[in-house]
Formats: C-alpha cells, structure tokens, sequence
C-alpha cells in the first residue's frame, strides 16, 4: 500500500503531465468525492466515475498552454498542492487559473478532493 507521501508525490508527477485520468483510475478510490466552492452547479460529486467524466468535461471545454503544480505538502492523512494552469476557454478568453488543492487518503486511496480558489 502506498504512503500519503508516495500518493501525493505520483498526483504530482501526473497532474504536471496532465494525465488526470490516470491518476483517478491510479490513486483515487471508487467512492471518491470530488468539491468545488460553493455555488458551483455540480460542484459536489462522488464516485470515481463521476470525477473521471467531471475532469474529462472540464479538460475538454478549453484549450490549455501550460500547468504548474507545486511540491506537496504533507500533514498526517491529508496533503496540499498549488495549481495553475492557463488555459483558453471556449469563448476565446484567455485566462490563469489559480487554486489550492486539498486530499484525504484513507487506506492507501484518495477519497476526497477539494478545490479552493477565488471566485471573482
């Protein structure tokens, strides 16, 4: 069974090479629940296959020039990672996204994803 360590150094690894999927299939378990701020439609969902097709819709509505992910960082079951990515978005708009990632990993799976950035 992999460490917390090992899991957040491989989400890493794969979220630089945007291999999202991978890490699903990889590291998350089946009954993953994945949340976004609140007041995003579909913001909380669960079930692997329902991150999986949530991640695939969000990668498919826009175009994106580069990825940056920080080193984790490691606190018991949980761990932490900044992202940004630029990307174009359908309408033509070119943006930066920026966010704070938290995981929860429970026998030597991920079970909860959460996503915290600015909504303005």
């Amino acid at each position: 069974m992999m460490t917390v360590q090992q899991i957040a150094d491989r989400l890493v690894e794969l979220s630089r090479k945007m291999e999202s999927t991978q890490a699903y299939r990889e590291l998350f378990a089946e009954n993953a629940s994945s949340h976004e701020m609140p007041g995003i439609p579909r913001g909380d969902v669960s079930g692997l296959d329902t991150l999986i097709a949530k991640s695939e819709a969000y990668d498919d509505g826009m175009t994106v020039h580069g990825i940056e992910v920080t080193e984790p960082l490691v606190y018991h079951q949980f761990f932490t990672v900044g992202m940004s990515i630029d990307v174009t978005k359908q309408d033509g708009d070119r943006v930066q996204e920026h966010e704070i990632c938290v995981y929860e990993v429970r026998n030597g799976k991920i079970i909860s994803e959460r996503f915290i950035y600015s909504m303005s």
